[in-house]
């Protein structure tokens, strides 16, 4: 409900952006086991080619402590395989929430949008249906999925 009315078109539609939003859960676990990927990448690849002094001076030799590094890095890596986790955990959840669905073009579009990612004009040709007609099993598919 929003601002507590509970008209039945209102309520059907805020059930549904619930239920979109817990099916766009997976996507964001990936986003963020991405992101974390990346700042591993960029800490990695900052310690193999610090920034180049060109101003012609003489400076003395990095003679930095590796252990402050390593400490952020291994920091960074655990959060990465606890993102990592999470993300296999929240696949696991949806997909088992996906497969209690009797109709198979409804677990198909699901999948295909929610845990594959895949864009709407990409399903379409998966499936070989139009555009409208994905958008109704969609639409039927919300209306079946249950989060609880």
């Amino acid at each position: 409900m929003i601002n507590g009315r509970a008209g039945g078109v209102q309520l059907e539609f805020t059930e549904n952006e619930q239920k979109k939003e817990y099916l766009r859960g997976y996507e964001k676990a990936v986003r963020q086991m991405e992101r974390s990927e990346l700042k591993i990448q960029e800490m990695r690849l900052n310690r193999i080619l610090p920034a180049v002094f060109s101003d012609g001076m003489p400076h003395a030799s990095n003679r930095t402590d590796l252990s402050g590094y390593a400490a952020l890095l291994d920091q960074e890596e655990k959060r990465y395989m606890r993102c990592r986790y999470l993300r296999i955990n929240k696949c696991r959840e949806i997909t088992g929430r996906i497969e209690q669905l009797s109709d198979e073009d409804e677990k198909d579009v699901l999948m295909y949008r929610y845990i594959k990612l895949m864009k709407w004009e990409d399903i379409c040709v998966k499936m070989e249906f139009s555009w409208k007609w994905i958008h109704k099993i969609h639409a039927r598919a919300l209306k079946n999925f249950q989060i609880d």
